[in-house]
């Protein structure tokens, strides 16, 4: 929402409108979606933030940068704003980049979001050189670094993860063995010995005969 602001305070940026309106409609159906679907205690924490963030703080920053900066300065702090706020898109990603360099396992980071992202933001770059806009083109210079570094991150742990892949496959199947072999001992140590039943029920009928015969006697 900030970016569309900015760009109607602008002339020449439709695209800026466009694409950033579409991106407000995909946003607002998966925020929908995830409360619809979200637990409750997740839902409201979800709501709080969004009540905070996009309405009271979109509001304080519309209501200040409307009163207190006027023409270009208001179009300057307003892409410095945006900057900041757009930057923690690309900044999100690190977290899911450490945890591919401690796991070394690929399939936190999806390769084709990483690959459209990183072609995203060459596209915008240029675009924000061709228009001598200054804000677009620094926080698409950040964004194709931050795309790069997992395209190279995925080439690095992309063959290791299917090592792991396929050495986690045949786990379950020696645990499985195992967990037969300990049953089948406890079974055969639990069971008695049938010899050792017989032996003891014979000892049992010669006593139970020698006290009758003594009786008789």
């Amino acid at each position: 929402m900030l970016w569309i602001y900015y760009a109607s305070l602008k002339s020449d940026a439709f695209l800026l409108i466009t694409i950033n309106s579409f991106g407000c409609l995909v946003e607002t159906i998966y925020i929908a979606f995830y409360i619809m679907y979200a637990p409750k205690k997740a839902r409201i924490s979800t709501l709080r933030l969004l009540l905070l963030l996009n309405f009271v703080g979109y509001c304080m920053i519309l209501l200040l940068s409307h009163f207190l900066a006027k023409g270009s300065t208001r179009v300057q702090v307003l892409g410095r704003i945006c900057v900041a706020f757009s930057l923690s898109i690309f900044v999100a990603p690190l977290s899911i980049m450490r945890l591919v360099i401690r796991t070394k396992v690929v399939e936190f980071m999806p390769f084709h979001l990483s690959l459209f992202l990183t072609v995203s933001a060459i596209t915008w770059l240029f675009y924000g050189i061709f228009l001598k806009d200054l804000y677009v083109a620094i926080l698409n210079i950040l964004g194709f670094i931050f795309g790069l570094l997992q395209l190279v991150l995925y080439g690095v742990y992309r063959n290791k993860s299917k090592m792991l892949v396929v050495e986690g496959a045949q786990l379950p199947q020696h645990s499985i063995d195992m967990t037969k072999l300990s049953t089948i001992t406890l079974a055969s140590e639990a069971k008695p010995n049938s010899t050792d039943c017989k032996g003891q029920n014979m000892d049992q009928s010669g006593k139970i005969k020698n006290i009758y015969t003594k009786k008789n006697e």
